[in-house]
């Protein structure tokens, strides 16, 4: 039996239980009575009995929740309906990317593992240590600042260096070598291996502001899917906070490319990164407008975000020209044609409703494009985000 026709048998039950018991003073039958209405005005409900606001999506046939309380609507996150899975694949998703940006501030800025380099303590301590910072700081002068020696994993090689700070005063004091580079005399590897400890890692507000960006995205989209069911005022603030979640995510999704790629080229950095703020903030006030939701609209929609991807291309490109030499270049590049196929296939399957569309009833509850769309999306940022770490390594260690 479909849920329309269960629907409409239970609401006859009611409607004669309601007119049974009218004017009875018997509170149980009265009871009774409001149980029994109450399990009909909140059962699952098909597609031709929704409002207008709800009617999305043609294929899906059946299990609907329709115009609940808030009460109800947050129970039914765990239970089964059409939206169900449209719910939790963000929200799985969104407690991933809290989980990433943890661990990012955590274990992310000591990129410069000691352990990477496994000979380096005996290098250490066959090299004149005193020599080589004395050198390596006359021919850096512009080195960033210390690290803490705290952060400093191997406890050798941090007790080395201490002893080369205590001398560092000695050093200077006797040293000759205050505009003559004099780095010739130390071994080359040795001085690209000590060169990187010396430096504190680059900022990391653009992978964060993409991480925000990314969790935004996830929660909204799932605030979204949990809550519009329950009036038309709501379902039009939820969409919009989800359309506004899409926007921030691919403009930030930029953010570490595009600073990472040009921090040593203002002009560029400066003009990417306004573009891609501006081309986001401008979908997100596109979005406001009523029209914006209509489902007729919804191939409109799907082409505005995915003209905001493509705007990814000439920095990628940029990229690509600049630092063709470096195997980070490719590398990123690789992570970022992996996530706009993942993005570019799950905006395909959203526009074109598949597969519902060819067995309409047979995917309401599980397999649907939105689904399909959502996991697509996580599999996307979680790309990116690899991307981002190669970033920071890369960084780390050369600077500009």
């Amino acid at each position: 039996m479909g849920s329309g026709e269960q629907f409409e048998e239970d609401a006859s039950l009611a409607s004669e239980s309601a007119e049974n018991h009218h004017g009875s003073c018997s509170s149980p039958k009265e009871g009774k009575g409001k149980r029994l209405w109450k399990k009909v005005k909140y059962q699952l409900v098909e597609y031709h009995a929704l409002p207008g606001y709800l009617r999305d999506n043609e294929f899906i046939i059946g299990h609907y929740r329709s115009e609940w309380p808030l009460k109800q609507i947050f129970i039914s996150i765990f239970t089964i309906h059409n939206e169900t899975l449209n719910v939790w694949t963000h929200l799985i998703g969104f407690i991933l990317f809290l989980a990433l940006t943890v661990y990012t501030a955590m274990r992310v800025p000591q990129v410069i593992d000691l352990h990477s380099f496994p000979h380096l303590p005996d290098v250490l301590k066959r090299a004149d240590l005193h020599k080589i910072r004395a050198e390596l700081l006359t021919c850096l002068p512009s080195l960033p600042h210390m690290p803490s020696m705290d952060r400093l994993p191997s406890l050798p090689v941090r007790q080395l260096f201490e002893k080369v700070n205590n001398c560092l005063p000695e050093l200077f004091t006797h040293t000759n070598h205050t505009n003559v580079c004099v780095l010739r005399s130390v071994k080359e590897d040795v001085a690209n291996i000590i060169a990187p400890l010396l430096m504190m890692p680059i900022t990391r507000w653009p992978f964060y502001a993409f991480l925000g960006g990314a969790m935004f995205c996830l929660l909204a989209s799932s605030a979204c899917h949990l809550l519009s069911c329950h009036s038309a005022r709501m379902s039009y603030i939820m969409l919009r906070l989800d359309y506004a979640g899409i926007a921030a995510l691919i403009s930030t999704s930029f953010y570490p490319p595009v600073y990472y790629s040009f921090m040593c080229n203002p002009f560029f950095c400066t003009l990417y990164l306004g573009f891609i703020s501006i081309l986001g903030i401008a979908t997100i006030l596109f979005s406001l407008l009523p029209v914006f939701q209509n489902p007729e609209y919804r191939n409109i929609r799907t082409f505005l975000f995915c003209g905001m991807g493509f705007s990814g291309v000439a920095p990628i490109v940029h990229k690509l020209i600049l630092f063709r030499h470096q195997p980070e270049a490719l590398h990123t590049t690789g992570y970022e044609i992996l996530m706009g196929a993942l993005y570019g296939v799950g905006a395909l399957i959203y526009a074109t409703r598949i597969p519902e569309r060819w067995k309409p009833g047979k995917f309401d509850i599980a397999g649907h494009s939105h689904q399909l769309f959502h996991v697509l999306v996580v599999a996307g940022a979680y790309t990116h985000y690899r991307a981002g770490l190669v970033y920071l390594k890369w960084r780390d260690l050369e600077g500009c």
